[in-house]
């Protein structure tokens, strides 16, 4: 059994921001327990920003980016350190991954990055991932943790994904004081409107926004994804056992590791809107996008990038990886492939996107 597990800044930190060393230290155990018997942990770890704000002495989280990147600079070998110190202590051993969006969106480093990852689940080795915050420079984050977190079970094909917040699960008010959601079976726009975009702490950037768009990656790659609070101790062992806790998203239809890539790995360069004629072939028969079935190009894309493809009422039904430019589209959008040479006497494609590249959301 494969299991992430993201714990958050609001988790990982007490009310001063340094790191918690006794629930981390609890986690550490859990997490050995588990190793014992027989399933690979992979912990997605926040904090470093947070960690840096404790050592500093800041109490509000910064806004200004190089702040956040010297925070997370000055917080990371912190955080690992308590991780190496907690982690040694149960003959446990643990290796810093960082990870940004290039390695995401490059198949090359998404493909290293995943074998990193499984060798070192092979070899009995606990990965503490992050995102390279020192570096990061689009706004910090890949989508934030859960998201990371999300991406990561999806590109190691993990049975499990657990969020750990402050909370015990999705409300359809507010937390404690309304109904919680035990189950979802899909994530709809009546399940997303429980959401809240705020995180309970000042030191913690997600909130159940980010852990829905986390559980709509998860469950489309065939994972079984938890929110619960992760300072309830022995869940994630209880869970796995059957037990019911926290909000329990059920996995969908499992997609392979390269689909995974194409649908959440890599960053969407640009959106191309089909008729109703083309929406319909695409989801219900399978069929590579012609040129006859474009209506629409929406940004600036080279040949091989990945783009979002949109009906006519604005839903995003797919993505996929393009054969032609977003230049070269607008010249043949709405023509007949016979016609295709005639307009692009170079191309090498029919289709604007090949079905083998196409994944449908």
């Amino acid at each position: 059994m494969r299991i992430v597990i993201k714990v958050g800044t609001n988790i990982l930190t007490g009310k001063n921001g340094s790191l918690d060393r006794a629930l981390i230290g609890r986690l550490a155990a859990e997490i050995a327990a588990l190793k014992i018997t027989g399933a690979q942990v992979v912990l997605v770890s926040s904090g470093a920003i947070g960690a840096g704000m404790g050592k500093m002495g800041i109490a509000a989280r910064p806004t200004d980016l190089r702040q956040k990147q010297a925070l997370a600079a000055i917080g990371q070998p912190l955080l690992m350190e308590v991780y190496e110190s907690v982690f040694s202590a149960v003959d446990v051993t643990v290796a810093q991954v960082l990870l940004t969006r290039q390695d995401f969106d490059d198949r090359q480093r998404y493909i290293n990055a995943r074998n990193t990852m499984l060798t070192l689940l092979d070899m009995g080795v606990v990965p503490v991932i992050n995102e390279n915050d020192t570096v990061a420079v689009d706004e910090i984050k890949i989508g934030e943790n859960d998201t990371l977190s999300a991406l990561v079970a999806a590109k190691i094909s993990a049975d499990w994904l657990f969020l750990f917040t402050d909370v015990d699960g999705l409300y359809k008010g507010d937390p404690g004081k309304s109904e919680l959601i035990s189950v979802v079976e899909k994530v709809t726009p009546e399940i997303e409107a429980y959401a809240s975009d705020t995180s309970a702490s000042g030191k913690g950037i997600g909130g159940m926004r980010t852990k829905l768009v986390a559980a709509k990656i998860a469950t489309a790659a065939g994972v079984t994804m938890v929110i619960a609070n992760g300072l309830t101790a022995g869940l994630v062992a209880r869970v796995v056992a059957g037990q019911r806790q926290g909000t329990l998203f059920l996995p969908q239809k499992a997609i392979n590791a390269r689909s995974c890539w194409i649908a959440f790995g890599a960053s969407c360069r640009g959106n191309i809107v089909v008729d109703a004629g083309a929406a319909a072939a695409l989801v219900k028969k399978g069929t590579s996008l012609l040129p006859a079935g474009v209506s629409g190009v929406e940004g600036s894309f080279e040949m091989g990038d990945t783009v979002s493809i949109h009906s006519p009422t604005g839903e995003e039904i797919g993505r996929g990886l393009v054969n032609f430019s977003s230049d070269d589209i607008m010249k043949i959008k709405g023509k007949k492939t016979a016609d295709l040479k005639h307009i692009l006497p170079a191309a090498d494609y029919d289709e604007v996107i090949h079905r083998d590249n196409l994944v449908i959301l």
